[in-house]
């Protein structure tokens, strides 16, 4: 589920005709001073993070003046949730508030329709105060019933001049969640003022990701539940996600615990996933990344990820675990892993379980392909445990001495030269060294070209149409590889990946 910020949230409320706090987000000190100067009253100041329990990690503070406001700021967001810093924080009015009534919309699977949750008292600890909450049923149109929120109110010590009012605000509240295809819209809390005002005090949202799409206007740009605003490789990764829709790809940079070597990972399969992680982060590990690529992801799809997984800096190993029963083919995952590490000439360790169908092929491709690697490169199978597999990649990692290499992407000589032969496919372009082919070669690559390329005048060209091979990178990334496993390196399949050859 994609998140907003509650500066986000407070913007939508607004619009949807609901009372929020005057206030505005700020990145610096000097903004949060000039918002509170304009203001003119005491703020307080809140860190924009997708977390609970701000307040009590001290991510939530007051301030009468604008200077207060300004110091209160700049010690926020030198602040880190998780190991992301805090990069806004939200700078408005301080609330009399008199009374607090929790509002939280959510989608019942079960039942697959909208569920609002209704409790009197709002504020922190709501979770432990699950009796005085009830649970309201709600239209797949936003619509409730409007009686059942005044018969809860008319139980509350609130008073009953108010009960209509804040009966309006709950309506919206519910009329918004389903504008804007939320799977969860809570307000915590609704609050009614010492002034007789009705106000959204605070809120979270979350929008469903196949949803995204239409609400440009929300500005979500990774429709993910990340639980901090996106990285840089986050952000290509998404990219490739979405231009690429053959099998599923998922990265995510997790916070890192201090101290200890860290690894990137790669998985395939939910729970064999898990249970990889646990393994090797047992095995006195910290990983950098959740990544998963499965539901028969392309090859293009599992090179891309093994690049971006990478270029994360600081990795002292890349270890890759999933299902030990995965029903996609792993010589595919095998052809891509391959493809990575060669082009960046892989200096730190990796240990792979490819289990699943045709896992000995797979195995057999990663470890020939990879054999001239500075590092070692190990593949295993479905009755290889996790936990076997990290045994052999702490003692890989400590035989390589647990450091970090710097890795440039390597692209043969003859990519891009006239003499070469080229043709366009989605997201790259094929090249192959015409110079290096001779009666034997030329042979090689077209029997490994799954019918893709023929013969003229001694050479391999294409014997489809651009049309026709433009979406056949896998079995092309498949040739280059068998080729450059049988000693003649002549085909290339170049991708470039949009953002990433410059971070690295």
């Amino acid at each position: 589920m994609a998140r907003l910020h509650e500066y986000q949230g407070k913007r939508l409320l607004r619009e949807a005709a609901l009372n929020v706090p005057r206030g505005a987000v700020a990145s610096s000190a000097d903004e949060a001073r000039v918002i509170a100067r304009d203001l003119a009253c005491p703020v307080v100041i809140k860190i924009q993070a997708w977390t609970t329990g701000r307040k009590a990690m001290g991510g939530v503070a007051f301030a009468s003046t604008p200077g207060e406001a300004a110091s209160a700021a700049a010690r926020l967001l030198t602040m880190k949730v998780g190991a992301f810093p805090v990069e806004q924080v939200l700078v408005e009015e301080q609330l009399p508030i008199e009374h607090e009534v929790f509002v939280s919309l959510s989608i019942d699977d079960a039942a697959r329709r909208p569920v609002l949750l209704l409790g009197v008292a709002g504020g922190t600890g709501i979770e432990q105060r699950a009796e005085q909450v009830v649970r309201l049923p709600v239209g797949i149109d936003g619509t409730l019933d409007r009686a059942a929120v005044l018969s809860r109110l008319a139980a509350s010590r609130i008073p009953s001049t108010l009960h209509a009012t804040l009966a309006d605000a709950v309506a919206k509240i519910a009329l918004l969640a389903r504008r804007i295809e939320a799977r969860s819209l809570e307000v915590n809390p609704l609050v009614t003022t010492r002034d007789g005002r009705v106000m959204a005090a605070d809120c979270r949202m979350t929008i469903d990701d196949y949803a995204v799409f239409r609400h440009a206007d929300l500005g979500i740009d990774i429709a993910r539940e990340l639980d901090h605003p996106p990285t840089p490789l986050e952000r290509i990764a998404y990219a490739i996600e979405q231009a690429d829709h053959r099998g599923t790809f998922y990265f995510a940079q997790l916070p890192v615990e201090a101290g200890k070597p860290l690894i990137g990972f790669h998985g395939a399969g939910g729970g064999g996933s898990m249970m990889s992680m646990d393994a090797i982060t047992a095995a006195g590990f910290a990983i950098a990344n959740f990544t998963d690529t499965s539901g028969n992801p392309s090859v293009a799809k599992v090179y891309r990820a093994a690049r971006i997984i990478l270029a994360q800096p600081g990795i002292v190993g890349y270890f890759g675990s999933g299902s030990g029963v995965a029903s996609q083919e792993q010589f595919h995952s095998a052809y891509g892993l391959a493809k990575a590490f060669i082009e960046m000439n892989l200096a730190i360790p990796a240990v792979i379980r490819l289990g699943g169908n045709s896992e000995d092929r797979a195995v057999e491709i990663l470890e020939d392909a990879c054999r001239n690697l500075p590092a070692p490169v190990r593949g295993f199978k479905k009755d290889d445990t996790p936990a076997a597999c990290a045994a052999v990649f702490s003692e890989l990692v400590a035989k390589c001495g647990a450091r970090a290499a710097t890795m440039q992407r390597r692209v043969p000589e003859y990519v891009g030269t006239p003499a070469s032969y080229s043709f366009p496919i989605t997201g790259g372009r094929v090249w192959i060294d015409h110079s290096a082919c001779d009666a034997a070669t030329t042979q090689l690559v077209i029997q490994h070209s799954a019918g893709l390329l023929g013969e003229q005048g001694g050479r391999p060209v294409l014997a489809v149409s651009e049309e026709e091979v433009a979406g056949k990178d896998s079995e092309l990334i498949a040739c280059e590889i068998e080729c450059r496993r049988a000693g003649a390196p002549v085909l290339f399949v170049n991708l470039p990946i949009p953002g990433l050859d410059e971070l690295q």
